[in-house]
């Protein structure tokens, strides 16, 4: 494998965002508002919420379809 050149001393990196502390205060304002601030995380809380959701679609239909025929 061919290491690519400029990108430094490697296992080292630097992330401006941590330094000044971005990263924190974001993780703690989603752990208080409780809604995720990064776009997967979102997702991710929107895919749960709507996989405990269609359960209760899928029986409302059902019922009425079943009220439909009778």
């Amino acid at each position: 494998m061919v290491r690519k050149r400029g990108t430094g001393i490697p296992g080292l990196s630097f992330s401006w965002r941590r330094a000044l502390g971005v990263s924190q205060a974001q993780a703690r304002l989603s752990r208080q508002i409780g809604i995720p601030l990064s776009r997967s995380g979102r997702q991710r809380k929107a895919g749960k919420m709507a996989g405990c959701c269609i359960p209760i679609l899928i029986g409302a239909g059902v019922f009425r379809i079943l009220l439909w025929i009778v």
